[in-house]
């Protein structure tokens, strides 16, 4: 996850910034490169170029052994396997040419650890300086898996837990069991080595439903016991029309059509405890229509930002084809409106035939990254009354496929590791 880190940059007797070569090597900024800025207030904030490859996704396999209420294959027909040694093999060679280092994450649409040869790529990506983060519903964490990522490096384990009760987890991970789950990630917790900052790092990913949101102060307190350090929420994507009536962002979407605008007014709130006296005045501040900011930190700036291209990352599907993020790597069907939304699969280039590095150097790639990071996102979220929204091929603003103006992702709704 990112922390604050605060350095100093200079402006030379030239007027040119002058970053330090720390930040500058991580952040991919060569001589040359050209850099979003955003100004507000007396804060600029900077992008890093389009050019730089800092994060690659790997879905080992889309299979799991789980069957999942909110699960994108209740809903798709895609084919279904695991990535082949071959395949891998061809991406620790273009991992290899890539500097600095990219963070390597194994995840997907499936089970990672599904695959047996996830753990040894793990090693083998750690072993080329890689930081490395893999998803996993924690049902196969026995003690020898949990002593291999140990030993292989891995930086960060990320459990989905989306309940803090047996019943509750029972309901919505069809197969698993909450009591196994944690005594698994207590074995690997006690198995790190001690420290301030123990690895792998222990991460909770919940999806939060109407069904399960109760639950989430106690599985923050859950996972504290179980040592875990990392937190992400993400709301549920309606794969199937059951979990329409278990989103918790309707009034959301509508209201993402009012979010910073210099045509709308502003609220500036100051630190205060947020409990039984103050709860009420703050939920109805945050849904006032005003642009709000708390504590100098914006509940309104997750819009229209794709985070997959301005974190400089590509995803990798288990049959070794490149797309822009997880919501392209297959075909599927969700929910928007209560109507369906067919998403056709994204496929850039196969690393089986290409480099990791020409698939991403290619000058189509590279233009489709610096438009996704500079268009305006068409309505479809909160306005969703044409057929166009209906599809992924083209949009009301004449963006043609992949049309993003209906991601979830890129208004901040759902989150990923």
């Amino acid at each position: 996850m990112d922390y604050l880190k605060i350095d100093w940059a200079e402006v030379d007797q030239d007027g040119h910034l002058v970053l330090p070569p720390e930040i500058a090597g991580q952040l991919g900024i060569e001589p040359g490169a050209r850099l979003r800025i955003e100004q507000q207030g007396n804060h600029l904030r900077l992008h890093r170029p389009a050019n730089h490859l800092n994060k690659v996704y790997i879905e080992p396999t889309n299979l799991c052994n789980l069957d999942c209420v909110m699960c994108i294959r209740s809903g798709w027909e895609e084919p279904l396997g695991r990535m082949t040694r071959e395949t891998f093999d061809h991406i620790l060679a273009g991992l290899r040419e890539i500097s600095p280092a990219p963070t390597v994450f194994f995840g997907g649409l499936g089970e990672p650890l599904y695959n047996p040869r996830t753990l040894e790529w793990i090693r083998q990506v750690k072993a080329l300086g890689c930081r490395v983060e893999l998803i996993t519903n924690g049902t196969t964490l026995d003690e020898r898996r949990s002593q291999q990522l140990i030993a292989n490096g891995l930086d960060v384990l990320w459990v989905s837990i989306d309940g803090a009760t047996p019943e509750h987890y029972a309901d919505v991970r069809l197969g698993g069991e909450l009591p196994k789950i944690l005594e698994n990630l207590d074995r690997l917790r006690r198995m790190r080595k001690g420290g301030h900052f123990p690895q792998p790092a222990i991460g909770i990913a919940f999806v939060a439903m109407q069904r399960n949101i109760d639950d989430l102060p106690e599985l923050l307190s859950l996972g504290r016991r179980m040592g875990a350090s990392l937190f992400m929420v993400s709301n549920v994507i309606p794969y199937n029309t059951e979990m329409q009536a278990e989103r918790l962002y309707t009034r959301t979407l509508k209201n993402i059509a009012y979010m910073p605008s210099p045509f709308m007014p502003y609220l500036s709130l100051p630190k205060f405890d947020i409990d039984t006296l103050t709860q009420k005045a703050f939920i109805q501040a945050l849904n006032s229509g005003y642009v709000v900011n708390y504590a100098n930190n914006s509940f309104g700036n997750a819009n229209d930002v794709c985070n997959f291209i301005q974190s400089g990352s590509m995803s990798i599907a288990w049959d070794g084809f490149v797309s822009p993020c997880w919501p392209l790597m297959h075909s599927h069907v969700s929910y928007l409106h209560n109507k369906e939304h067919h998403v056709r699969r994204h496929m850039i280039a196969n690393v089986r035939e290409h480099s990791l590095l020409d698939i991403w150097n290619d000058p189509v790639y590279m233009e489709y990254r610096q438009k996704v990071d500079s268009f305006r996102f068409a309505p479809c979220t909160y306005c969703g009354g044409c057929d166009l929204s209906e599809e992924n091929e083209e949009d009301c603003m004449g963006n043609e496929f992949p049309a993003c103006g209906s991601c979830l992702w890129s208004q901040g709704v759902i989150q990923c590791p």
